[in-house]
């Protein structure tokens, strides 16, 4: 059927739409808001489902329904799919999230493509790079950091530097602090003292984490904190056993909460009174705008996506430095105590101005539709 063939579409295609892949559909979709184009957005694995149909944005969701297994090697299925639709559609460009997509976008289709990437060594390997190399005409890198857009130049070698550029992450700063709890109702939800300084951190269990700094800057810093400071360690993973393990042997079980998964961990945000992330290369860190919304002070390792996002707006200390983690949390602490409500006013606005400037979905929409690859496509 070609009854789409007059309107002129984007077709946006993601791995999954599990966390954080769904918000990031969402991220893309807004850029065209308003715009002569609609969106329609395929997920190449996960069953249909309201919810995420609701949260992608777009003007049409495609659930193509396989499971991970099953779109390995070449995805000659989920090529052929993506054929079809380019067949009822008139495509002006893709939109794709990660490795796989874009492989099949490049192979589906002659369209421009806009790959974005949210990991580090995504063409680290010769063999991923044969096919980007080979479409490199019509393709444009979108890392979702300075830090990620390196990683990127230094693997793609001859690639002219406006051919592999940042596009922030973003939040909607709106939506996200109607969903956020207030600090008692967060802290009566977690079941956590009312009277408690807390630390806070969001994150998989995973070593790219580095929660055994955290917990041992933390196990530092204890002396100069309240009695009843408490470290919450929200998310679970390989590594929950070795960090429950450590916290035993530094004797901070009756400081030391593990939550497990929370879902939509962002609501319960402001129960904490600082969060911390300590990871080796954050991509990015979208966690950290989730904080920022929350008007937490933050402290972030110095490598990264994270040392970007925060870089005029919180603390940072040497990646796996427990002793300089620790004295940013006495530092935090006593500037909570002391100076309150200026720190306050100028956390406030500073943070605002910040998401406003670069996290915000107007600053992505207007730095998107200057990208050279943009105007060309469009002009086209």
């Amino acid at each position: 059927m070609m009854q789409n063939q007059t309107q002129q579409w984007v077709i946006q295609i993601c791995h999954s739409y599990y966390p954080p892949f769904l918000d990031c559909a969402r991220q893309y979709a807004v850029l065209f808001k308003d715009s002569p184009y609609k969106v329609l957005t395929v997920y190449l694995t996960g069953e249909a489902n309201v919810g995420t149909e609701q949260g992608s944005a777009s003007d049409k969701v495609v659930f193509l329904g396989y499971k991970s297994s099953q779109v390995r090697g070449l995805k000659l299925g989920a090529i052929h799919k993506i054929k079809q639709l380019n067949q009822s559609y008139t495509f002006k460009f893709c939109i794709a999230h990660r490795v796989k997509p874009t492989y099949v976008a490049l192979l589906a289709t002659n369209l421009p493509v806009i790959s974005v990437h949210h990991n580090y060594n995504d063409y680290s390997s010769w063999s991923r790079r044969i096919i980007v190399n080979f479409f490199k005409s019509r393709l444009l890198m979108l890392g979702v950091s300075n830090s990620v857009r390196n990683d990127l130049r230094r693997d793609l070698r001859g690639w002219e530097a406006e051919k592999i550029q940042t596009l922030y992450n973003r939040i909607d700063v709106f939506t996200t602090q109607l969903s956020m709890l207030s600090k008692t109702e967060a802290r009566k939800a977690l079941n956590l003292p009312q009277s408690a300084w807390i630390v806070g951190s969001v994150g998989r269990l995973h070593h790219d984490k580095d929660h055994a700094t955290l917990i041992r800057g933390f196990e530092k810093s204890l002396l100069q904190l309240p009695k009843n400071s408490l470290l919450v360690i929200v998310g679970k993973g390989p590594l929950e056993e070795s960090l429950k393990r450590l916290v035993a042997n530094l004797k901070l079980e009756s400081n030391v909460i593990f939550t497990g998964n929370l879902p939509d961990a962002k609501r319960y945000f402001k129960a904490f009174d600082v969060f911390a992330l300590t990871s080796d290369h954050e991509p990015f860190g979208m966690v950290l705008l989730e904080a920022m919304v929350a008007e937490l002070p933050i402290i972030c390792s110095d490598c990264g996506g994270g040392a970007e996002v925060v870089k005029n707006i919180g603390q940072l200390f040497s990646l796996g430095n427990s002793d300089e983690l620790a004295t940013q949390l006495v530092n935090t602490y006593q500037v909570d105590v002391q100076n309150h409500h200026q720190k306050q006013s100028w956390q406030d606005s500073n943070m605002q101005i910040e998401l406003n400037r670069y996290f915000s979905d107007e600053a992505a929409k207007g730095y998107f539709w200057c990208l050279p690859f943009v105007k060309q496509c469009i002009s086209n």
